[in-house]
């Protein structure tokens, strides 16, 4: 069976899947993900739904989907179109696109020759969806659009959704900004990038301004300056805020910095560099000193570019090596003529899938909210390569080329890409083996029989009882489970503040209370197939505190009748020194660890990244609460007429105290408001 290629993008005028262009019922999807950890893994991963290779499915299963199927084929459109594959609790298994849907399920209606992947997926279904489409790419951009919405557990998803950094040269004011810009592209300006990642944005950014002297600051500060800042001071900007330099020169910094970031950076230097020659010969040579550094800053960036191409002006080269049954898909990004970063992906597909399959898979989902360069070079031929560059084309508005280049300095690009793959992939899997390793180490310090699959680390932050939270960490036989991470705003008005012992009984509640109710509501019957390939319940818990949270820990667990799950308790100690733990655990009576046990210096590192974890969930709500403003909590006053509120009274207190007559006079606040904003300020 041919694998079509996944690509999500929004697409106008198409059905929606509760149209009546849909054959079958709709069926309604709930995310898969929860919590509101926003940590980025570094290892973004393309994941496909737990397939186990040796599960055998049972000849009546697979009989019933193929009755199902056989049933739906009879209505099944004869043209092009998208179709979805449901379970008995409608939950969507796969989402598929063809030429023509009859013939494509037409290829599922049968009881033998399937791999066991298929035979699983057709054994498990219980009903089906079909979209009609006018042509076969707008199907291939539905079907992202669903993949990318309901997250079906048999095709490979993009888990990594973080939109990449670029450089911003504004142009919404007269003295145009350089700074870094992630999201939505609707500022008006020049957009130069994508980078790989934020690091190599900062160091674009700094050679950036040492060589031009751009602003980087925020247009209310640039405002509200009366003198110069530092930057001007250590010669980063030009100081155009206070009328150092003139606007019409500081404009030929800007156009001097959008031709060197639009791949002009030789007319730039050559041109810094007579102007250099001519201002030494005049004996102006302050002058001729500062383009000499402003070059060598050009040159900085350029040299730390690594490998620049020499005939491919814009392309992004993919491509993927495979070992051990792991894939590793590596990107590099090329603008101008320059390098600007690469990064790799680390896909978990069934190993019956070829590397073309996957990166198939992969292509289609990662230009789901990224533009399309004008070419896309590939390491491996993909089946559907034609309908992609059509696809790609048709979002981005002009020719995009999608190639498998065979010679010369493109294949040069993807051969150096792949290298970088395989070598990431090696690290990788010798990371891998080392973590499962200490999960197995770590088992056998504390008496455990069974193998580590989940552990979870818990930790609280506060100051003197304010902004608390807690903080779950999770990790597995790969690493931190990044994606499994959890906080939780405490939120028990019981709770006294600063009782640490209060605020773990509540963490852990509200989490086992879910954990709980998630495993009362799954089906015993269910075959193995249908469970999360990574666990939601832990094998070992670990407490950073001593007896006392070990103690609440015990209790909490047995109130909710949660068990199987091994707790140990942290005690730093008196002197709080690494190395000298106490550990807590049912049945033993408190030990420490030897100096140097592996399992020591791991249970360290989780207890420190869970510590990590707190400590900037905590920070980031008190910066929040820092810039909170009474304001925010009277309804109906919005960020404009906040705004006119403070400029008219300068602050929140000054605006507490103003009359109500005052208040009605403020431009753009009518009486009923001024109304509410009186009365909430007097009770």
């Amino acid at each position: 069976m041919s694998r079509p290629p996944r690509i999500a993008a929004p697409v106008p005028d198409l059905p929606a899947p509760d149209s009546p262009a849909h054959a079958g019922a709709a069926e309604p999807f709930a995310s898969q993900e929860f919590g509101d950890a926003e940590e980025e893994s570094p290892d973004p991963v393309l994941e496909l739904g737990p397939v186990e290779l040796d599960e055998d499915v049972p000849p009546a299963s697979l009989a019933r989907g193929v009755e199902v199927i056989r049933a739906n084929l009879k209505h099944a459109p004869e043209g092009p179109g998208v179709y979805r594959m449901l379970n008995e609790a409608g939950e969507v298994l796969y989402v598929g696109k063809a030429r023509s849907i009859r013939k494509r399920i037409a290829s599922y209606a049968r009881e033998a020759g399937h791999s066991n992947r298929i035979a699983r997926m057709v054994g498990l279904t219980c009903s089906m969806v079909f979209v009609s489409t006018a042509t076969e790419t707008e199907a291939l951009l539905l079907e992202a659009n669903y993949i990318k919405q309901m997250k079906p557990r048999f095709n490979v998803l993009l888990r990594d959704d973080k939109s990449f950094p670029y450089i911003l040269l504004s142009a919404d004011h007269a003295a145009p900004q350089l700074t870094k810009h992630r999201g939505a592209r609707n500022r008006k300006g020049d957009f130069f990038g994508p980078f790989a990642n934020v690091w190599a944005v900062n160091r674009t950014m700094n050679a950036l301004q040492r060589a031009f002297l751009l602003r980087s600051c925020t247009d209310s500060f640039y405002e509200n300056r009366t003198r110069p800042c530092l930057l001007y001071q250590i010669k980063r900007c030009s100081g155009p805020c206070t009328g150092e330099i003139s606007h019409e020169a500081y404009g030929e910094l800007v156009t001097d910095a959008r031709h060197f970031l639009s791949g002009k950076s030789r007319a730039v230097r050559e041109a810094l560099a007579d102007e250099m020659n001519a201002a030494a010969e005049a004996l102006e040579f302050e002058t001729a000193a500062r383009l000499r550094d402003r070059i060598a800053a050009l040159s900085a960036i350029q040299g730390a570019q690594g490998i620049n191409p020499r005939t491919v002006e814009e392309a992004d080269v993919f491509a993927i090596v495979e070992d051990a049954g792991q894939f590793a898909i590596e990107v590099f990004f090329f603008r101008t003529y320059q390098n600007w970063g690469n990064r790799t992906y680390f896909p978990r597909a069934d190993r019956l899938l070829s590397a073309g399959e996957v990166l198939d898979a992969f292509l289609a989902q990662f230009y789901e909210d990224k533009p399309a360069p004008n070419c896309v070079l590939l390491s491996h031929e993909v089946e559907n390569r034609a309908m992609l560059q059509e696809a790609l084309a048709m979002r981005a508005g002009r020719k995009v080329e999608v190639a498998f280049p065979k010679r010369g300095e493109r294949r040069e690009l993807v051969e150096h890409a792949g290298k970088n793959a395989r070598e990431a992939l090696g690290r990788r899997l010798a990371e891998t083996s080392a973590q499962e390793r200490l999960m197995v180490a770590l088992a056998q310090a504390f008496g455990l029989e069974k193998p580590l699959l989940r552990v979870e680390i818990y930790d609280n932050s506060h100051i003197m009882g304010t902004n608390a939270v807690g903080a779950m960490v999770v990790a597995g036989p790969t690493g931190f489970m990044k994606s499994h991470y959890r906080t939780f705003n405490i939120k028990d008005a019981q709770t006294t503040p600063g009782d640490d012992y209060a605020m773990m009984r509540e963490v852990l509640t509200r989490r086992f209370s879910r954990l709980a109710k998630e495993e009362a509501d799954v089906d015993p019957a269910a075959p193995a197939s249908a469970k999360p390939e990574f666990p939601s319940r832990p094998d070992l818990v670990l407490i950073d505190g001593g007896k006392g949270q070990f103690d609440i820990a015990r209790q909490v667990l047995l109130e909710l009748g949660v068990e199987g799950i091994a707790i140990v308790g942290i005690a730093k100690g008196v002197d709080r020194d690494a190395g000298r733990e106490t550990f807590f655990i049912e049945g033993r009576t408190p030990f420490k660890l030897a100096p140097r046990d592996p399992a020591l210096y791991f249970v360290q590192r989780l207890r420190d990244e869970a510590h990590r974890f707190a400590i900037g969930t905590h920070r980031a709500r008190r910066k929040k609460d820092f810039v909170k403003s009474p304001l925010d909590d009277i309804a109906g006053i919005g960020p404009a007429r906040k705004r006119a509120l403070l400029q008219a009274f300068g602050t929140a207190k000054a605006i507490s105290r103003a009359a109500l007559g005052d208040l009605e006079k403020v431009p753009g606040v009518n009486a009923a408001t001024a109304k509410l904003v009186y009365d909430y300020f007097r009770g």
